[in-house]
């Protein structure tokens, strides 16, 4: 059934205040005392001013200015996040600067708008965006969130403090007036003050501390306590860790118990009060606290209720209102930390594990073609060694050159690994010497697939080089044999006939 709305004009209030008037003059007349008549007027001003707030709040529709500036690094769930309270199935992730909205729905005022979201890059260097997303205009009608993600614990504060640097930043760039943004931050204030438990609000000693704090306000005293709002942005600020279910990895791979838990969540409560920001654990893959999340978020922008309590017991589903928590309530966690004090460096308690040295892939070589490498064997064979050149030992192998300079230096000739000094001259070697079979050998490897007139570029196939006569291969292939185990045998040899000498020295 729809609520049923009153709207008084100004005749209708005219009337009102004449007929008060009227019974008053009356009741005046017939013996009643000034006293009475002063009650009367002031039920009537009563009366006058229940039908003025019922006719603004009847009236009043849904604002449509309102906005959310979600900042984040990668991967830290944001568009996920913005997804699931939207009721999205599939989020769809962009760049640069994302603009998406949510559906709000007044189901006592029976009206809706639209809740407009901007979602940050992760990448800082798209900080320059964020005066689309935040302006002069739209400041006081902002709320910003700040999400983390439970994946990448140790970088939790660092991230926290990043964002919340360039956020300040943007805001010093803004053409606010120094009264402008000071009202910002009293009204910052006072949100934090009027924070009321649920189950509270009737109770007379939260009564009487909201007068005593209004007592304060008109004098300009704010009692904040330790650590609060100490960096106040004049925004409404929460801070949201996804990716909760993870804990439960972080527990099973990385060993973490629960005092590494609440060393992490008592610092990131300290930051909370440092902004006066609420803070929310959340899992989109499990849906905790997304919901209580999207009430919050109304609450705060258009004023509905709250009524759910601050949530500390369970470590992946922590729920705390702005103006709930304290320095007090966060030292409870104190007792459960033994080796470690809640003042240590977080990155020196939470550590990041080690990374896999990324191993270097050896370079591919890419192997010569044959006959360029038998032709320029034969060229050097051709051409001899020169004298001063140093003759490789045939127990180290040969120095290969750098891939840069191999095309001018070449391979080491197949004579300089032999040991021979000598020129080897194919066309005057005999078939029986030593030089002269190896000289074959060599230019039947080079020529046993392919011919060319040339003997220095390759050859077509099935043509023979006229420079040089027809080799029978069987024979050369065994003289070359031959040859080679006659100098097996020389060294064997000669090094037994060197043993004998070295005894006797």
């Amino acid at each position: 059934m729809d609520p049923i709305h009153w709207t008084v004009g100004d005749e209708d209030r005219s009337r009102l205040s004449n007929m008060a008037h009227l019974v008053g003059d009356t009741m005046e007349m017939n013996g009643f005392s000034p006293k009475k008549k002063d009650d009367l007027e002031s039920k009537e001003n009563l009366w006058s001013a229940i039908l003025s707030e019922v006719q603004n709040t009847g009236n009043s529709k849904l604002p449509s200015n309102k906005s959310v500036l979600v900042l984040g690094d990668s991967e830290s769930g944001k568009t996920t996040l913005i997804a699931k309270l939207q009721g999205v199935e599939d989020p769809k992730k962009g760049s640069g600067l994302e603009y998406a909205y949510i559906d709000v729905r007044d189901e006592y005022r029976d009206d809706h708008t639209r809740l407009s979201v901007w979602v940050l890059d992760g990448d800082p260097a798209h900080g320059h965006l964020l005066r689309y997303a935040l302006s002069e205009e739209n400041f006081p009608n902002t709320l910003v969130m700040l999400v983390v993600a439970m994946t990448t614990p140790w970088g939790i504060l660092d991230q926290l403090q990043s964002w919340a640097t360039i956020l300040q930043d943007h805001i010093d760039k803004l053409k606010l007036s120094s009264d402008e943004l000071q009202e910002f931050k009293q009204t910052n204030m006072r949100k934090w003050l009027d924070y009321v438990e649920p189950g509270d609000e009737l109770d007379s000693s939260a009564a009487l501390r909201r007068t005593s704090r209004n007592m304060d306000d008109e004098l300009g005293e704010m009692p904040l306590g330790e650590g609060i709002l100490t960096r106040n942005l004049g925004l409404d600020v929460v801070v949201v860790v996804t990716k909760t279910d993870y804990m439960s990895t972080l527990e099973k791979d990385l060993d973490y118990r629960d005092e590494q838990l609440d060393f992490m969540q008592q610092w990131i409560r300290r930051f909370c009060l440092q902004y006066g920001a609420g803070l929310f654990y959340t899992s989109v893959k499990e849906d905790k606290n997304c919901d209580l999340l999207y009430k919050y978020l109304t609450h705060r922008i258009y004023g509905f209720p709250f009524r759910t309590p601050a949530l500390v017991v369970e470590k992946d589903a922590v729920l705390i209102p702005s103006g709930w928590d304290n320095m007090k309530k966060i030292s409870i966690l104190y007792e459960n930390m033994q080796s470690m004090k809640p003042d240590d460096y977080y990155r020196d308690i939470i550590t990041q594990p080690g990374t896999r040295k990324t191993i270097a892939r050896e370079v591919e070589v890419q192997a010569e073609d044959e006959q360029a490498f038998l032709t320029r064997q034969q060229q050097s064979l051709q051409a001899g060694v020169p004298a001063g050149v140093r003759q490789e030992s045939t127990m180290r192998p040969p120095t290969v050159p750098k891939a840069g300079d191999r095309r001018s230096v070449g391979t080491p000739s197949v004579q300089a690994q032999l040991g021979s000094p000598k020129k080897i001259d194919g066309a005057k070697g005999a078939a029986g010497s030593g030089e002269g079979v190896l000289a074959n050998f060599f230019n039947s490897l080079l020529y046993k697939k392919t011919g060319n007139s040339n003997p220095t570029s390759p050859a077509r196939p099935g043509e023979q080089p006229n420079n040089i006569p027809p080799i029978d291969k069987v024979a050369v292939r065994s003289d070359a044999a031959a040859e080679l185990d006659r100098l097996t045998r020389n060294k064997k040899q000669s090094s037994l006939e060197q043993e004998p000498n070295s005894s006797e020295c």
